[in-house]
């Protein structure tokens, strides 16, 4: 392999910057895809700054990843050089515990493979993102893209697409269904479009009615301000499902009291300090709180092909490498719509 280049953070509080590496050689089953575009999600700031206590630098971030397929292994079947492969947040596993022979890979016994700052299991480096001109994977963990879609706004489904689209298919929020969804960012957009989607009716939940025109857009069938009390109480135990898309630290209470009995509230977004709960809230109407991650690879690969089919993409902000530190200060300050990405055939 050629030498590697990218976007390195090398501490806690310096600005990422260029960086030179190596990746391993593939193997009999494994592609190099040179990269045209990589996603900018929040994770990858919180691990840039070890908000989260386990990062290894120097880190070079990114887990939503594509690219066309530069090589093939020689035992390789599902590309060909030239095809255009994705990869997502996880990029290896055990492959033998019972999650993984089930397809749910990001459930590994053993645990998962981070695409950046992990052990790689096969040579044991540490695994470098998607902020680069290349990646190394196994097959098995990359995933075949419909044609008709736009290429920088398929990278965000690597991540916000399948966290949004594998809990609402686990909790069938489909016809028939009242879902709400609890923010309006990277996930909660995409949350909103696959809802739509399915069939549900489709509520927006809100702390702010300035987002209201963007949620109708979206696929909102009614908008609700979360903080209007009549408003919230006019949806009391009506829904059947909700996902939580929300970073920022909020109650839970007023969101489970919109819940039927035997409604569900799912949270897929990583608040810094967790909720408290009013077990009342809970047991008065036999409610769950659950929580989902990513998909498994043949469920991301159904979530693109069913984009594909509907013509479903994130919307995004395209971005040169070079103002990648910019875009990070910008995501503090949700000043996006909705997901940046990078267009890596910046990188110099």
């Amino acid at each position: 392999m050629p030498s590697s280049k990218g976007y390195a953070a090398l501490d806690t509080k310096s600005p990422l910057v260029p960086y030179n590496f190596s990746r391993r050689e593939p193997g009999p089953t494994e592609i190099v895809v040179e990269i045209l575009y990589c996603g900018v999600w929040h994770s990858d700031l919180h691990m840039a700054r070890n908000e989260w206590g386990n990062a290894i630098y120097p880190m070079v971030p990114g887990h939503e990843i594509v690219g066309s397929v530069a090589a093939v292994g020689k035992s390789v079947t599902k590309f060909k050089p030239g095809d255009i492969a994705a990869v997502g947040v996880i990029i290896d596993s055990c492959r033998h515990c019972e999650p993984c022979n089930r397809g749910e890979e990001h459930f590994c016994a053993e645990g998962s493979t981070l695409t950046y700052a992990a052990k790689d299991r096969v040579d044991g480096s540490v695994t470098m993102g998607g902020y680069s001109n290349n990646y190394v994977v196994d097959e098995r963990f990359a995933h075949t893209v419909p044609s008709n879609l736009n290429l920088a706004a398929v990278a965000p489904l690597l991540c916000a697409g399948i966290t949004t689209y594998s809990p609402l298919r686990h909790w069938n929020a489909g016809t028939g269904k009242k879902v709400g969804i609890v923010g309006l960012g990277g996930l909660g957009h995409m949350a909103l479009k696959f809802a739509h989607s399915f069939g549900a009716h489709t509520v927006q939940l809100t702390t702010s009615l300035k987002k209201k025109e963007d949620a109708i857009k979206l696929g909102a069938d009614e908008v609700v301000l979360s903080t209007d009390e009549a408003a919230m109480k006019r949806h009391a135990g009506t829904f059947d499902f909700i996902l939580d898309t929300a970073s920022a630290p909020h109650a839970l209470e007023p969101y489970l009291s919109l819940l039927k009995q035997d409604g569900t509230i799912t949270l897929v977004g990583l608040p810094e300090k967790p909720p408290s709960i009013n077990m009342f809230a809970l047991i008065t109407k036999r409610t769950s709180i659950a929580g989902s991650m990513i998909g498994g690879m043949p469920e991301t690969q159904e979530m693109l092909d069913y984009c594909g089919r509907n013509n479903i993409v994130a919307e995004v902000e395209v971005i040169p490498i070079q103002k990648i530190n910019e875009a990070f200060e910008r995501m503090l300050q949700q000043d996006v719509k909705y997901r940046f990405v990078i267009d890596m055939t910046s990188l110099k």
